[in-house]
Formats: C-alpha cells, sequence, structure tokens
C-alpha cells in the first residue's frame, strides 16, 4: 500500500501505516486522514501531536485512550466532560490506533482502551 501526496509516493504496510516514518509531515497526515474518512480539526490535531511527542519523546511510548483521557483532562477544558468518547469523537475507529497512524507512527499491537 501507499499514499500520494503532493506527487510523491509514500510507502506504507498493509494497513495502512507508514514504512518510514520520517516520511510523515502535515500534508501526509491530511492524506491517510482524508483516506480513513476523517476530518482534522484542531483537536484531532492535539491528539496527533501528543501522540507523536509520546512516541518521539518518550522512548516509543504509545498511549492507551486512558492515559490519553487523563492527559486531556487538563487541557480540554471547554469540551465539559473528557472522556474516551470525547477522544472517539475524532477518531471514531480508536483514538490510539487510528490517530497513531495518522501521526505517522508503527502500528501499535496491544488492544487499545482500558
Amino acid at each position: 500500500m501507499s499514499y500520494e501526496v503532493n506527487g510523491k509516493t509514500i510507502a506504507a504496510t498493509e494497513n495502512g501505516y507508514l514504512e518510514n516514518h520520517e516520511d510523515w509531515n502535515e500534508d501526509v497526515a491530511a492524506v491517510i486522514a482524508e483516506s480513513e474518512g476523517i476530518v482534522l480539526s484542531d483537536k484531532a490535531w492535539d491528539i496527533i501531536n501528543y501522540l507523536r511527542d509520546e512516541y518521539f519523546n518518550n522512548a516509543g511510548n504509545q498511549p492507551n485512550e486512558r492515559q490519553m483521557v487523563k492527559h486531556f483532562k487538563g487541557l480540554w477544558t471547554d469540551v465539559g466532560k473528557v472522556d474516551a468518547k470525547a477522544l472517539y469523537v475524532h477518531f471514531p475507529m480508536g483514538p490510539a490506533k487510528q490517530a497513531g497512524k495518522i501521526a505517522g507512527l508503527p502500528e501499535t499491537k496491544r488492544k487499545g482502551g482500558y
């Protein structure tokens, strides 16, 4: 599988995850998101940037949904209750896995959630 981004072919695994995380940029994220049927809102970008930061700056950590909820409870004060549903609004196929794919991270092998 691959993605076409600005005239360049970006290699991906059969599940749509980038083969080389260095190929990622915001244009690549937009193409992957479009293929997933996702509109990248500001909150979606918050999730993507959080996942990238955790992966690249915290020894390859890929937070599960519970960790993500804990993180965003302190940041998203304008949303009301921050729970897993608040994350699924932006990534309905699973915030950890689907957002991770759009963020250009390797596929996580765990189940995610609680």
